[in-house]
């Protein structure tokens, strides 16, 4: 049985739509076009895929049961087509990449600036988005994307991660405490973690990988601080602490303006590790590869081979 993409990808179509001319408009055919395609792919399957429902269609059983099959198939084609194209043609591709949010301040934005100043990968487009830990690996696992840059998580919706990722030590980055420019603290010149306790506190919340790092912080101190707001991102925490609402645990950052003043903690270990997460089992494209291997020598000959933290 020899099956015409293009017509694995009307059904696809068809099956989301569930209307025939709103299906044929999509892919920009005719309807008959359409209709002939899917007839031609019943026949092949010897089975109906679509049942008549009111002035619209719907999916058979047996249209609903190889709907996901066919996904994943036309899925595949196409990264191997886009593979092929990228192997093909060495000037040009593209890659995904997803980062937490508290790394599109300083590290991201200076790795691709450096990356993309080399002739050989200006032509490369790189899709980027920010998420917080969790779902940036969920993407990853889901292969919407080719590489992460995150904190480590053990588990993933209650599945151990290192059956499904490479995790790749990247650099380190020093955890603060921000506190208002008016704040007692800010005017002590050594700061421990249990000046915190009873603090009106701003944590990070458990969308967020940091979130894990501030509790053994904490409990590493037997330190209670107040807990007063959660927030999933570091930009929403800085701001939370320039209007006075609390201090917080934060990655070193440059986003503080005069009004938060950012203390090292003289007795807290506890760093922030970032790592370069891949899907074991899943085949990178040659950019993807490259774009990989840059990040990888950038932050060892920037960061690690100095001893410097992020």
């Amino acid at each position: 049985m020899s099956m015409n993409l293009r017509h694995l990808t009307f059904f696809i179509e068809l099956a989301r739509t569930q209307h025939m001319g709103k299906a044929a408009a999509n892919l920009n055919i005719s309807q008959p076009s359409l209709s002939y395609a899917i007839r031609k792919l019943e026949n092949e399957l010897g089975s109906p895929l679509f049942e008549p429902n009111g002035r619209n269609i719907k999916l058979t059983k047996i249209g609903e049961l190889i709907l996901p099959y066919i996904k994943s198939s036309v899925t595949n084609l196409e990264y191997t087509k886009s593979l092929v194209n990228q192997l093909m043609d060495p000037s040009s591709g593209q890659v995904s990449f997803e980062f937490t949010y508290t790394l599109g301040e300083e590290l991201v934005p200076s790795l691709l600036k450096a990356f993309f100043s080399i002739k050989q990968n200006q032509n490369i487009h790189v899709d980027m988005i920010q998420d917080n830990t969790y779902q940036v690996l969920r993407d990853l696992e889901d292969e919407k994307t080719d590489l992460v840059i995150c904190t480590f998580a053990d588990q993933l919706d209650g599945r151990p991660t290192n059956n499904i990722f490479q995790f790749t030590p990247l650099l380190n980055q020093e955890i603060v405490l921000a506190v208002p420019a008016k704040h007692p603290l800010a005017k002590k010149r050594h700061v421990h973690v249990s000046d915190l306790n009873d603090q009106p506190f701003i944590a990070y919340s458990y969308l967020s990988g940091l979130r894990v790092l501030m509790n053994e912080i904490l409990e590493q101190h037997h330190t209670t601080p107040d807990f007063q707001y959660e927030l999933e991102e570091d930009q929403s925490v800085i701001g939370f602490v320039k209007h006075g609402l609390g201090i917080a645990l934060t990655p070193n950052t440059t986003l503080v303006d005069q009004d938060v003043v950012l203390k090292h903690l003289e007795d807290n270990q506890v760093i922030h590790k970032l790592y370069l997460v891949t899907k074991r089992e899943h085949l990178l494209t040659p950019y993807a590869v490259r774009l990989r291997n840059y990040i990888t020598n950038y932050c060892h000959q920037r960061y690690v081979d100095k001893g410097l933290l992020l």
